[in-house]
C-alpha cells in the first residue's frame, strides 16, 4: 500500500491517522477500503450509510485485520461524528496498518451536506 496512499490523498503513508475531509473523499470512495465502525443496527437504520461502506462494528475490529489488510488499499473510517472512527484507527495503527484515515464530520457531516447514503 506504501505509494498508494501519498498518490491518492497527495500525503505520504505514516504511522498516525490522516483526517480526511468529505470532499476529499468523494471523488476517491472507489478507490479506498471505507469501513463504517458503527453497530450493525445504526448501518442499515435511516439514514444510512456511505456508499461502498463495509460494516465492521469497533467491538469485532481487531478480529477483522487480517480481512482489512487484505484489500490492500488505503482505508478511511467512518462512524456518525468521528470519535469511533478515531479509536478504529488507533487500533488499526497499533496493528501495523499504516494508511488509514478518519472521514471528519462522520456520517452526520456527510448526511447534513446532503450526499446521498446507501
Amino acid at each position: 500500500m506504501t505509494g498508494l496512499w501519498s498518490r491518492l490523498f497527495n500525503r505520504s503513508p505514516s504511522a498516525q491517522a490522516e483526517w480526511i475531509d468529505i470532499e476529499t473523499l468523494r471523488p476517491r470512495l472507489g478507490q479506498i477500503v471505507l469501513i463504517d465502525v458503527r453497530g450493525v443496527g445504526e448501518f442499515s437504520a435511516p439514514p444510512g450509510h456511505l456508499p461502498g461502506a463495509i460494516n465492521i462494528p469497533l467491538p469485532e475490529l481487531s478480529g477483522r485485520i487480517d480481512e482489512i489488510s487484505a484489500h490492500a488499499r488505503p482505508v478511511v473510517l467512518v462512524c456518525k461524528t468521528d470519535r469511533r472512527s478515531a479509536k478504529a484507527a488507533e487500533m488499526l495503527l497499533t496493528a501495523g496498518l499504516r494508511e488509514v484515515a478518519i472521514l471528519r464530520g462522520g456520517t452526520d457531516g456527510w448526511h447534513a451536506r446532503g450526499l446521498p447514503l446507501d
